[in-house]
């Protein structure tokens, strides 16, 4: 096949949406912003041996980097309106391909954001997704804007995807606990990107960040951006049963703290605003910076590229 054969047969099609003006078979895609809203506009790569193994399924690999991208807009609070997906392959394998094609539709559809462009390439296995939103004119959540007595909530259980990643890449076992291994697994291959939750904290959350390299770690980058600092109730950080099942509540707390991939929101609320149902408080902005209230604070705080 050639390049415009192979974007023909395994991603044609996915450009639909309101906003798609004109999507894939161009030069580019025109998208429409609706009135009085701005654009939001995010890249994610994922490499082969980084982001994942040479055994991980191709949908899973599609649908993963979409979703870290997608991430990045619910922390903003935006509203997905198109994507751009620039694929290297090393070759070309059509089971290969239509797998990893299946994992983009399944994900244009979960997240409402259409494939409106983007390039194939011969080289090392590489996915680059650049994501499209948008948020009313005046409002996005943002990194900064945390302040003395804020509450800090993170969105669901953390450390699940990160156990799931040492699943799939056998270095941790659970052969006795067969359905925590699949909870695991899935929450680690199909991350669900809080963009309804994100949206709804336009209007009242100070500061926003997506977990993706480790609750410390992102929450660090929060405080940092914002001036402050933080007191972390260790004993409320919100830790799945299965979690705790396979690997022990003593690791499942350090792989909550550090282990990354999670793709839930970390964000800051006033003291006078209702927690989001399903949203968990585990600590408070304070004047010091700094992170405090943890009893072992993991040598590695989160993931690192460099």
């Amino acid at each position: 096949m050639t390049e415009f054969e192979l974007i023909h047969r395994f991603f044609s099609g996915l450009d639909f949406g309101p906003s798609t003006r004109l999507g894939i078979g161009d030069d580019a895609a025109i998208l429409d912003i609706p009135p009085a809203h701005s654009l939001v506009v995010s890249v994610d790569s994922a490499n082969e041996h980084t982001h994942f193994s040479e055994l991980t399924l191709p949908e899973v690999v599609a649908y993963r980097s979409i979703a870290s991208a997608i991430s990045d807009l619910a922390a903003m609070g935006a509203t997905p309106i198109g994507m751009t997906l620039a694929l290297s392959l090393s070759e070309q394998d059509p089971l290969w391909l239509r797998s990893f094609s299946e994992g983009v539709t399944k994900a244009v559809y979960a997240f409402g954001c259409p494939l409106v462009g983007g390039d194939t390439t011969k080289g090392p296995l590489s996915i680059s997704v650049t994501v499209m939103g948008t948020v009313p004119q005046g409002f996005g959540l943002k990194r900064s804007g945390a302040t003395v007595g804020d509450l800090i909530c993170v969105s669901s259980s953390l450390g699940d995807a990160a156990a799931g990643l040492q699943l799939e890449l056998g270095t941790l076992f659970a052969e006795e606990h067969p359905s925590c291994s699949d909870y695991l697994l899935d929450r680690w291959s199909y991350p669900q990107p809080r963009l309804a939750l994100g949206s709804d904290l336009l209007n009242s959350a100070t500061a926003c960040i997506d977990i993706s390299d480790g609750f410390l770690a992102d929450l660090g980058h929060l405080l940092q951006q914002s001036g402050v600092g933080a007191q972390i109730n260790e004993a409320a950080i919100p830790i799945s049963a299965e979690l705790i099942s396979v690997v022990g509540r003593a690791q499942a707390l350090q792989l909550a703290l550090s282990g990354g991939e999670d793709y839930e929101l970390c964000f800051t609320l006033p003291s006078s605003v209702a927690v989001p149902e399903g949203c968990s408080v585990v600590g408070q902005i304070v004047a010091t910076m700094g992170i405090r209230g943890l009893t072992n604070t993991p040598v590695r705080t989160g993931f690192q590229h460099f």
